[in-house]
């Protein structure tokens, strides 16, 4: 975005705010030699939730106040929405941060999607308690100013009572109270535009949503300075206008387009007026308003290595650091867990149960040593792993269950008319599943579907969904999830879906292609790439034909751009012959193993 200011003849004829005092703390990121950090993500509200788990990791007493000592406490954003205890929750942070200072500890709270979304005016997920507990400080006048002046654009065929409700739905009790707060010179506005959205705790980096390829690019600077100032320069925008009285409070973020294009389109607003008229429309494509920034990214969370990993590793080299805490995406178990080998530890618990049935859960980091503590109990538990839900994201269990289920479940629609593969049903308990069966070769030493999926969990490819032995109606064979919720590339294509997909789906393709390499996939089409629609994540089926004896790369692949990273090379180091012999034996000869070491070879060599 442009910035606002870059002529200073737009706050001349409009409003000037005090920008550098509300960056003075901004070079406050890198804190080193701390013994002990706890870190909680996403309380939104949650105000008991959050003083429990507080308590229960020893930063606060019975009296609610600070007794971490030297402890820094880290919040990694989204305090509120959604919530009613949201503004105590702001309140009990804010009195925190003294008592930890004065005792030698630190509070961080960090800006969120939500910290932003409330200083903009996108106010989608305000709970009417949350305006309500802003009614002391709202003033009467300026409410009734308001309504008189909405009055203006209502039809005179609605009388004052209709008119009033109405008003008071789009503005509830509280709402300008609410909106004064969140001014950037209001009590709670001031506050959060104090507040970085990344930092560095020892060999740690802290952030919301995730780590961007913004962050490798532009590292701690660009996040906590480039993305301030854009957001300071929207807010001083916005401001002039509502004292100008083009805009007013009630206008939320997401109306401005309609608002502010016919004005523009119409000639009302000129010169410098109308040039902040379209700064202020591009704010929505900064990066703080999308996936591309630290706020909003949820690749770190749901992406595999491959598409993921190299990104990551350039961000976490640029901020100085090993390994990254995030929020934003609330975890399927509502545990705190780790991907990536311990790189990504995510946090957020869905601490107001109301909205997403968790916990309040906080990472403990005591001298390097990770831990959890929850809102029910002291006791200091281990982080889990994040789980895989390949192809069923929309379904409750992860794919160990899956796995169990299709070893275990009882079978539907037995197999007795010599098919290849046929669809069955696969029931446990109150739970079924579709599954397809393949069966398999009297000799049955070649056993290429579980062979793909065995090599994508070591890998951490995460693509072929779960796969089994089974023996049914006397046939051995093996038996596959199926998803439900999903489209098969083709389908994709002609709707011209996934455009929004979290993990993109060109970077999917890539990896698939680095597999299909690996595996000697002669016979990959378009039926053969289906997507979860709930994600848009890729999930690979149908590799009957694949495992060939040759050690050479597919011809059809000699002169593509395979992009082999780092992520892939040290994974296809990892599988090394001895990894291979040892978890292979059992589902490809002698030959197959030998052959797909040497295409492990040629890729390595392609990437080196």
């Amino acid at each position: 975005m442009k910035s606002l200011t870059r002529t200073g003849r737009v706050l001349a004829l409009l409003v000037c705010l005090c920008a550098p005092c509300l960056l003075a703390h901004a070079d406050e990121w890198h804190f080193a030699d701390v013994e002990r950090v706890v870190a909680i993500g996403d309380v939104h509200g949650a105000y008991d939730a959050l003083v429990a788990t507080l308590q229960n990791a020893e930063v606060i007493d019975d009296d609610l106040a600070w007794s971490g000592g030297t402890t820094h406490l880290v919040s990694t954003g989204d305090l509120l929405d959604r919530g009613a205890g949201s503004r105590r929750v702001m309140d009990l942070m804010m009195r925190l941060e003294g008592e930890a200072q004065r005792a030698g500890g630190r509070v961080h709270q960090l800006l969120g999607n939500h910290e932003v979304m409330n200083l903009i005016g996108d106010l989608r997920y305000v709970a009417d308690e949350e305006y309500a507990a802003f009614r002391d400080v709202e003033s009467a006048n300026e409410r009734e100013g308001w309504f008189r002046r909405s009055r203006l654009g209502i039809s005179k065929l609605i009388d004052e009572v209709t008119a009033r409700r109405k008003f008071d739905k789009i503005a509830p009790p509280g709402y300008f109270g609410h909106r004064q707060a969140f001014r950037p010179d209001g009590y709670y506005g001031k506050w959060l535009l104090e507040k970085p959205f990344m930092i560095v705790i020892n060999d740690i980096a802290y952030v919301h949503g995730g780590a961007p390829a913004y962050v490798g690019e532009y590292g701690l600077a660009g996040v906590n300075k480039g993305l301030k100032a854009d957001l300071i320069a929207y807010l001083e925008a916005f401001e002039a206008f509502v004292e100008q009285r083009v805009l007013s409070p009630v206008d939320r973020f997401k109306e401005l387009p309609a608002k502010l294009v016919p004005m523009l389109e119409e000639g009302e607003l000129k010169g410098d007026v109308a040039e902040a008229a379209v700064n202020l429309l591009e704010f929505s494509r900064t990066p703080l308003q999308g996936q591309a920034g630290p706020t909003w990214y949820r690749g770190t969370a749901m992406c595999n290595r491959f598409v993921e990993g190299d990104r990551l590793s350039r961000a976490l080299d640029e901020v100085g650091a090993t390994r990254i805490v995030i929020g934003h995406t609330t975890t399927a178990n509502r545990r705190i867990q780790q991907r990536f080998n311990g790189r990504v530890l995510e946090i957020d618990t869905g601490m107001l149960y109301e909205e997403y049935g968790g916990s309040g859960n906080a990472l403990l980091v005591d001298r390097g040593v990770l831990s959890v503590v929850n809102e029910d109990q002291a006791v200091v538990v281990s982080l889990v792993e994040h789980p895989l839900r390949i192809g069923h994201s929309n379904v409750a269990r992860d794919d160990a269950h899956l796995e169990r289920m299709l070893e275990s479940g009882s079978i539907k629609d037995a197999i007795d008319d010599g098919a290849t593969w046929q669809l069955v049903q696969v029931t446990s308990g109150k739970k079924t599943m579709l599954a397809s069966f393949r069966a398999l070769p009297s000799n049955g030493l070649f056993v290429p579907e579980l062979a793909a999926y065995r090599l994508d969990r070591r890998l951490g490819l995460e693509m072929v969904p779960v796969t089994v032995r089974r023996t049914i109606a006397g046939r051995r064979g093996t038996l596959q999830f199926v998803p439900v919720l999903s489209l098969t590339e083709r389908q994709r294509v002609e709707g011209d879906y996934g455009k929004g997909a979290i993990c993109a789906l060109e970077k999917q393709k890539d990896a698939m292609v680095v597999f299909d390499a690996l595996v000697n996939n002669l016979a990959r089409t378009p039926s053969s790439m289906v997507y979860d629609t709930e994600d848009w994540m890729l999930v690979l089926v149908d590799h009957e034909n694949t495992f060939g004896t040759s050690g050479r790369l597919p011809s059809d692949l000699e002169h593509v751009n395979l992009d082999v990273g780092g992520e892939w090379r040290a994974a296809l180091r990892e599988l090394s012959d001895e990894v291979i012999r040892t978890e292979f034996r059992d589902v490809l000869d002698e030959q197959r193993m030998l052959a797909l070491g040497k295409r492990r070879d040629a890729l390595i060599e392609r990437a080196d």
